[in-house]
């Protein structure tokens, strides 16, 4: 892939970005009806209008920009391209602190090809917060001006702080996993979804376990953990580019630390 094709991925990821932040923002903190995807006695799953018209924007821009590609994305599925590269869209991660109001959900965008994400952005639009991975390139911008991203220096498990949505997200077998973990580390908070990677790769932690997560859910993730510095695995070690059970850390050591016990269940 040459530069000019690099570069043209990557202004389409942040002009997608551009047009979702003020259809995701339209609704935030404001009433909004939000409907259950998940079957009744199961984990409760919302879905609403702001994550659809937020999709259905960048679908459409896609189209139009580049009608070659395929597009994964959690409300409307997936359309199968003839380019190679596939668009994967979580126009809203976080639903559930975004009817709550809290400003932890974010715009996840990622260009993928047959090994996995190349470019990646998490996009927090109250905050005005975004943060970039991939094609060499891992910064941030935000209301405090533009910095590159780097992990935060290693330091033991015990000096460690780790985030979760734990214990929302997992089965028994997955949580006693995590307990295991959270159990060595210094300082434990949960709730987070997408907005703990960001911080990870801000340096601000050193630790973000997760159980349950849908392709969609990581793919713009790994970028920019790994650009920034970080390891980024299932718990098994292996890459995650479908999602599942998710390990990120601030750099190897820690994060073998953290898969040691991880792997013990």
């Amino acid at each position: 892939m040459t530069d000019s094709e690099k570069a043209a991925l990557v202004a389409l990821a942040h002009a997608l970005a551009d047009a979702a932040r003020p259809v995701a923002l339209q609704h935030f903190r404001k009433a909004i009806a939000a409907e259950a995807k998940n079957a009744p006695g199961t984990r409760y799953d919302p879905v609403t209008e702001a994550d659809r018209a937020s999709e259905r924007i960048m679908r459409d821009m896609i189209a139009a920009a580049r009608p070659d590609d395929g597009i994964l994305g959690e409300e409307f599925g997936t359309i199968a391209g003839t380019s190679g590269l596939t668009w994967v869209l979580d126009p809203i991660d976080g639903t559930r602190g975004y009817i709550s109001g809290t400003p932890t959900w974010g715009i996840l965008i990622s260009v993928a090809d047959a090994r996995g994400p190349l470019y990646g952005l998490i996009d927090q639009p109250y905050i005005a917060e975004r943060f970039a991975g991939g094609f060499g390139e891992a910064r941030m911008t935000g209301p405090m001006g533009a910095r590159p991203l780097q992990t935060r220096a290693p330091r033991p498990l015990a000096e460690a702080t780790l985030l979760s949505t734990f214990p929302e997200v997992g089965t028994p077998a997955e949580r006693a996993a995590f307990d295991a973990v959270a159990a060595q580390a210094r300082l434990t908070r949960y709730g987070m979804d997408c907005y703990a990677y960001a911080l990870l790769a801000l340096g601000c932690v050193d630790l973000v376990i997760e159980a349950g997560l849908q392709p969609y859910d990581v793919q713009a993730l790994i970028p920019v953990i790994e650009g920034a510095g970080g390891v980024i695995t299932d718990w098994r070690g292996q890459p995650c580019p479908q999602g599942g059970r998710v390990l990120a850390a601030g750099d190897a050591r820690i994060h073998a630390q953290a898969l040691a016990l991880l792997q013990s269940f």
